[in-house]
C-alpha cells in the first residue's frame, strides 16, 4: 500500500494551532466524523455535519486530496452555467477541522464525501492523524433503515470498543453482515490498533429513510454530546425545531394516505411496544414478538442502497 501521508495535506496555521491545544491539554482532542454518499438512513450525520460547521467557530486542519479519492462519473459535481459561460464549480472537500463548542471547547471534525477508493489507504491516512494529533476518543454518527415506527422514540445502536460510553443502550442484534462503508473500515482498523472509537447508529423508519428526519439527528447528536461532552445547544435547538415540523408533516402525509400506510405504522408501533414491555418485564412474560433477523437487516440495507442509485447515484442526501 502506497504512503497514505500523500493522501493529505496539512493546513499550516490550522495545524500549529491544534498542535498548541495538545501542548496544552494532555488529555486529547475528540474526533467527529461522518462522509456522505454512504447508507446515513434520515441523512442523520449530515444534517449534524451541517449543523456543526455552519453554527460555530472553526478553520481548516487539514486536506484530503479529493481528486484521487472521488469518483466524479458516479457523483458529479455540480457547475453552474449562466449567460453563455461556466460561472462555479462546487468543488468536493474532505477535510479535517478544528471546531469550538458553546464553550470553547476545541474538537476536531472530519467530513466530506465518501471517498469511492483507495479505502485501506484512506483509514491509514486518519489513523495517522488520530496519532499525530494525540485523538483521544474517534466517534462517527450516521442513520441506518429500521423496522420501526416515527410515533415512537428514535433508538440508538452504539457499535465500536467504547459502547459503555452510552450505557443503557443495546444492539437488536448479535451478527448481521451489510455493506461497508469507508466510516466503517475507519472505525475498525483504529479499534484494531488499540485506538478508542465510538460509533452511533440512529434508527430511521424504514419508511421515510430516504427523506431527511431530524429526530434521529437530534438523538444522534445527543448521544454524542452524552459521551464526549461537548456542549452543542445550538445545533440541538434548530434539530428540534425541524424535528416537530417534519412529525406535522409526517402525520399529514399519513392522513391523507392509503389504508396500507397505516396499517404498517400501526402494526410496528404494536411490535415496538411489546418488545419495550416485554423489556421492562425482563422478557418474563414477554407476548410473542418478530423480531427482524440478521439476514432481513442486511436486506433492508441492500434495499435502501438500491433505492438511492435508483434516485441518480451514490452522492449524499
Amino acid at each position: 500500500m502506497l504512503d497514505p501521508q500523500g493522501l493529505y495535506e496539512w493546513e499550516p496555521s490550522g495545524l500549529a494551532e491544534v498542535e498548541a491545544i495538545a501542548s496544552r491539554d494532555s488529555a486529547g482532542l475528540v474526533l467527529l466524523y461522518h462522509f456522505d454518499g454512504y447508507i446515513d438512513a434520515g441523512e442523520t450525520g449530515d444534517q449534524i455535519v451541517e449543523r456543526l460547521l455552519d453554527g460555530l467557530p472553526n478553520e481548516v486542519v487539514a486536506r484530503f486530496d479529493h481528486d484521487r479519492l472521488v469518483d466524479y462519473r458516479a457523483r458529479r459535481p455540480l457547475l453552474t452555467f449562466e449567460s453563455g459561460r461556466w460561472t462555479a464549480y462546487e468543488t468536493p472537500s474532505i477535510e479535517l477541522r478544528l471546531v469550538r463548542d458553546t464553550t470553547d471547547a476545541p474538537f476536531l471534525l472530519l467530513s466530506g464525501p465518501e471517498p469511492d477508493v483507495e479505502w485501506e489507504r484512506f483509514a491509514g491516512a486518519v489513523k495517522e492523524i488520530v496519532e499525530r494529533l494525540g485523538v483521544r476518543l474517534s466517534v462517527n454518527f450516521h442513520g441506518i433503515p429500521m423496522g420501526v415506527p416515527h410515533t415512537r422514540p428514535v433508538g440508538i445502536t452504539p457499535h465500536g470498543n467504547r459502547t459503555d460510553l452510552m450505557p443503557g443502550h443495546g444492539g437488536f442484534f448479535d451478527e448481521a453482515q451489510v455493506p461497508g462503508s469507508a466510516e466503517a473500515l475507519i472505525e475498525f482498523r483504529l479499534a484494531e490498533a488499540g485506538h478508542d472509537v465510538l460509533g452511533v447508529a440512529a434508527h430511521v423508519p424504514h419508511y421515510i429513510a430516504r427523506s431527511a428526519y431530524p429526530d434521529a439527528a437530534l438523538t444522534a447528536l445527543e448521544a454524542v454530546t452524552a459521551a464526549t461532552g461537548l456542549v452543542l445547544p445550538g445545533a440541538a435547538h434548530s434539530l428540534r425545531t425541524e424535528a416537530l415540523r417534519t412529525q406535522e408533516e409526517i402525520e399529514r402525509q399519513i392522513s391523507e394516505g392509503d389504508e396500507e400506510l397505516v396499517a404498517l405504522v400501526s402494526g410496528l408501533e404494536h411490535q415496538y411496544d411489546a418488545v419495550a414491555g416485554a423489556e421492562s418485564r425482563g422478557n418474563l412474560v414477554a407476548e410473542s414478538v418478530e423480531l427482524p433477523s440478521a439476514d432481513e437487516i442486511g436486506r433492508e440495507f441492500e434495499r435502501f442502497l438500491a433505492e438511492r442509485e435508483g434516485d441518480g447515484g451514490t452522492g449524499g442526501g
